[in-house]
């Protein structure tokens, strides 16, 4: 049986609909012939954290993939099928890796307890741990600690994105994509930007990743 809060999406969405054609009657028509995104932003799945709605960017402006953690694996087709598809076809000029403080996926990381199936995807945080643990292990306050490890993680994120042939190629030949790393504050809803120095980070990497 459907709740009345199933419901209320299909009216929203006419609302909705009908709001942004009194702004743009040609909106979804300019919206189906084609998408030209400057931003692939790759995110959390967390509901507290909307792409467009904390970036303020319109319908069209974001090209998005969200999993647990905001993780870049080279071995999940989909992260990196996005990517590739992002940067091949959609040229964009921006990549962003998106974490959030308070994420229950990096909270779940840095726990001895089993999760299941979830264990083989948080191993991923647990390598950023592992990787980081000198400096981690100096914090003796947990909500440090966590809030220090979404950062680090985001960091190990993007580098897994500059290792990609896809990107280093587009970024050889046309100068662009650039990645960054960001984190979004849920305590007060402010994006941070991590400079992340693009150039350095892709030099560093290309000592030993350097795929043309």
């Amino acid at each position: 049986m459907k709740s009345d809060k199933y419901n209320k999406i299909f009216k929203h969405n006419k609302d909705w609909v009908a709001n942004r054609i009194q702004k743009d009657k040609d909106l979804f028509e300019k919206l189906n012939e084609d998408q030209n995104p400057d931003f692939l932003y790759i995110g959390c799945s967390d509901s507290r954290v909307p792409a467009n709605i904390i970036t303020g960017l319109d319908i069209g402006d974001l090209f998005v993939h969200r999993n647990i953690a905001n993780l870049v694996t080279n071995n999940d087709l989909n992260v990196m099928s996005v990517i590739q598809y992002a940067v091949d076809f959609l040229k964009v000029k921006h990549i962003v890796v998106c974490g959030h403080y308070g994420c229950g996926g990096i909270h779940a990381a840095l726990q001895q307890d089993s999760f299941g199936l979830l264990d083989n995807w948080l191993r991923n945080i647990r390598d950023v741990y592992r990787i980081h643990f000198n400096e981690l292990e100096e914090f003796t306050d947990q909500d440090k600690k966590l809030r220090r490890l979404t950062e680090l993680n985001v960091v190990e994120q993007c580098i897994n994105v500059i290792k990609t042939s896809y990107v280093q190629k587009s970024y050889i030949k046309n100068g662009f994509p650039t990645v960054h790393g960001w984190i979004y504050d849920l305590k007060n809803g402010e994006l941070i930007d991590m400079n992340i120095d693009f150039k350095k980070t892709l030099k560093k990497v290309q000592l030993v990743y350097n795929l043309k």
